[in-house]
């Protein structure tokens, strides 16, 4: 959401919890007096992949996409601590303390309140928020806590880059430690739809439209044509997760406060460890800051796409990977005002990437 920074968090963006909710509501009410609808869109599948979620997570994702400049990777070098963070965070520390949380709360702690079979799917879908660090939101998270720009960019398109390559095995391993037994081949599909699509289109339609009508152009005119495309599909997402998961949520309405917990817990864990490493290192507060949030933040977008095609739109895994949208932007916005006290903790400023 690059050419939101200037002015921070959108309308649809500062109240999202709030529109989670009004998704719930909305949601559970078609699943109970319209069951039709749902009946209807669940015959519309390939390879257990919902068909009109895949086009409304495409609405999501594209957008995403094209704010992100593989070339300027490359600028990087200047500033390669930064980097380490991000990376060493987001890939061999996040997914595995992600899983650790889950499973202590929703397996042990709550194993009084939660049915076996249900803790299990919710454990699943916080693997899948574990293994995508966010790529979208984590733009915004920089600019209200004066990140740098330029180095958000190439933070956020290197994770990118990696997600191609580590998600599928991480989720993976993850899931197989938990016994659940993962169909590969609706996975790769999910990679491929949800991951290697979008960013390349992302990509070759940056490419384009700069090319032909000048970066200006691209990020003043043609970005803006996507606003709220990304907001919207989610919601429409949200709406028809909820109509299926509609007995779920009134027969367990605490399950989504349990779920919350250690999402939240998780956040702010991964946040303190980025944040305390960059300290360490000296880093300025303008790439700490960012190299943080990215880890605390998820691309729930993404996580949601590939549980309801691994699992389906009904599962406890889905609901968990939902739960993770509800929490994410006052968590996130905590965190902001955590950042930005804590400026004093950090050296000088400086630009180091063009």
């Amino acid at each position: 959401m690059q050419e939101k920074t200037s002015k921070g968090l959108g309308f649809f963006e500062t109240y999202l919890t709030v529109w989670v909710a009004l998704c719930i509501v909305i949601g559970v009410l078609i699943g109970q007096y319209l069951p039709i609808i749902p009946q209807t869109l669940s015959k519309f599948e390939y390879y257990q992949v919902s068909v009109p979620v895949a086009l409304l997570i495409w609405f999501m994702i594209y957008p995403m996409m094209l704010k992100v400049d593989f070339d300027s990777i490359v600028r990087a070098l200047k500033m390669p601590k930064g980097l380490t963070v991000t990376c060493v965070t987001n890939w061999l520390i996040k997914p595995f303390t992600m899983y650790l949380f889950a499973y202590l709360f929703l397996r042990i702690i709550f194993r009084p309140f939660i049915p076996e079979d249900l803790a299990i799917q919710y454990v699943a879908g916080a693997v899948l928020l574990g293994a995508a660090p966010c790529t979208a939101m984590v733009f915004v998270w920089s600019h209200l806590t004066k990140g740098n720009p330029a180095y958000t960019l190439v933070q956020v398109a290197v994770n990118d880059l990696i997600l191609l390559v580590l998600f599928a095995p991480i989720v993976i391993f993850l899931l197989g430690v938990s016994n659940i037994v993962v169909p590969y081949e609706t996975l790769v599909l999910s990679v491929v739809l949800f991951i290697v699509i979008p960013l390349g289109a992302g990509y070759l339609s940056r490419k384009y439209v700069i090319k032909n009508k000048g970066e200006e152009y691209f990020n003043n005119v043609f970005l803006r044509k996507f606003d709220n495309i990304t907001i919207i599909g989610l919601l429409l997402t949200l709406i028809l997760l909820f109509s299926f998961q509609g007995d779920v949520i009134i027969n367990n309405p605490v399950h989504i406060l349990l779920i919350a917990i250690p999402l939240i817990i998780q956040t702010f864990f991964i946040f303190t460890i980025a944040y305390g490493w960059a300290k360490a290192w000296k880093l300025p507060h303008n790439i700490a800051s960012p190299a943080a949030m990215i880890g605390a933040s998820n691309f729930f977008e993404l996580a949601v796409a590939v549980a309801i095609s691994l699992f389906g739109i009904e599962s406890g895994a889905a609901l968990a990977t939902v739960v993770g949208v509800l929490v994410e932007v006052p968590v996130m916005l905590a965190l902001v005002r955590i950042a930005n006290r804590t400026r004093h903790w950090f050296p000088s400023e400086v630009n180091v990437v063009e």
